[in-house]
């Protein structure tokens, strides 16, 4: 009996693992108004979303206000590597876009727009 339940752990812990969606991580930006940031993209419900982990600017790591706020929140895997109907925020302009992200091995690239002003960044995974 110990066996069976030993296996069925391990079949779990392992299909898990297979489920895992691939953009899950910590994601580097590209430089906005002077500064970047680590996003930690993780699940939330059946999407994905992601929290301002880390700042940097000129001067390297620094403390923004920012920290732990939600960057991108509702993205819908839509498969092969696509991601839609999310929403961004961009620090610089408190401006929150309609978003949709695209997966490419270690680069992901995300867009937004409001209205007909549509903005694009391609972020670097950190990990």
């Amino acid at each position: 009996m110990k066996m069976i339940l030993a296996a069925a752990v391990a079949a779990v812990s392992f299909a898990g693992a297979a489920w895992a969606d691939p953009a899950v991580g910590t994601w580097k930006t590209q430089v906005d108004d002077g500064a970047y940031a680590h996003v930690k993209m993780s699940k939330c419900g059946a999407a994905l979303c992601g929290t301002i982990a880390r700042t940097f600017n000129d001067s390297g790591e620094y403390k923004s206000a920012n920290l732990g706020k939600k960057l991108v929140w509702d993205m819908a895997p839509a498969g092969g590597g696509s991601y839609k109907n999310g929403k961004i925020w961009q620090p610089s302009t408190g401006k929150t876009f309609k978003s949709k992200m695209t997966l490419s091995g270690s680069k992901l690239k995300v867009s937004g727009c409001v209205g007909p002003i549509c903005k694009k960044q391609t972020w670097s995974r950190v990990n």
